[in-house]
């Protein structure tokens, strides 16, 4: 397990969510994605909330993904709360506030969000609660879920924060990718539907885009240590279930990574 409390501190910090990515569409674009899966290959993991609103809550509380196994010795969180009662590792970094973002802020992080899907689009009370955890937060039209080429844009943003950005400041840099989520399937020509195929196919140009992305954080002076995850997977049809917000495998398990750059 990594040591968190030799990362906070020490490492620029980047979470990104892939959102609505399924554990299996992850699982088989692996060799086609050299930029996520470059050094290593995507964990199976639980997530704590079946849509995004839920999951997010739970990520920024320091409950990050589970390891789908029954293995208590790997269910190490790399994030909790201090005085909450509960058993901790000495791996994990202990945070003094009511959720991770504040927190590192308080270990003078620079906080940032690079929205994408509904819930971060502060257009109305509900959708400013996830931004609003961040010193800044950044929604445009062309990151949302109906522009195909929203992760070319929510990447040129970030790239635009870092170069302007103090490399003595440290920073935790969050961003939701909308791209994955439906519609999806105008990443497949001639097609107008949704499915896993177009999942895959979505992945395969996040995957790229995002190589920008962490070509320009190689080039900070602080080391990165990033975490790259679904936050819930969703349903075509198995079962007879379709979409989220429900109790369901594919719904449930999801892809998950972590690793320095």
């Amino acid at each position: 397990m990594i040591n968190m409390n030799e990362v906070v501190g020490s490492h620029d910090i980047v979470m990104i969510t892939l959102d609505t990515l399924r554990y299996d569409a992850a699982k088989l674009e692996e060799e086609n994605c050299p930029n996520l899966c470059r050094s290593g290959s995507w964990e199976k993991r639980h997530t704590p909330g079946s849509f995004t609103y839920a999951a997010h809550h739970a990520f920024f509380g320091g409950f990050l993904p589970t390891p789908a196994n029954t293995d208590k010795a790997s269910h190490v969180r790399l994030f909790h709360g201090k005085n909450s009662g509960l058993r901790t590792n000495p791996n994990t970094w202990l945070f003094d506030a009511p959720d991770i973002v504040s927190g590192l802020a308080g270990e003078g992080y620079r906080t940032i969000c690079i929205g994408g899907v509904i819930f971060f689009t502060k257009k109305n009370k509900l959708s400013k609660v996830l931004p609003g955890y961040f010193q800044e937060s950044y929604w445009r039209m062309n990151f949302g879920v109906t522009n195909p080429r929203s992760t070319e844009n929510q990447v040129n943003h970030a790239l635009k924060l870092l170069d302007g950005a103090d490399e003595q400041q440290k920073l935790f840099l969050f961003m939701n990718v909308s791209a994955i989520h439906g519609p999806n399937h105008y990443f497949i020509p001639g097609t107008h539907y949704d499915s896993v195929d177009s999942q895959r196919a979505a992945l395969r140009y996040v995957d790229g885009e995002l190589g920008r992305l962490f070509e320009a954080l190689r080039k900070r002076q602080r080391p990165v240590f990033c975490l790259v995850f679904s936050d819930h997977g969703t349903a075509y049809g198995e079962d007879g279930y379709e979409g989220h917000r429900l109790a369901h495998e594919v719904v449930w398990n999801v892809p998950y990574r972590e690793f320095f750059l």
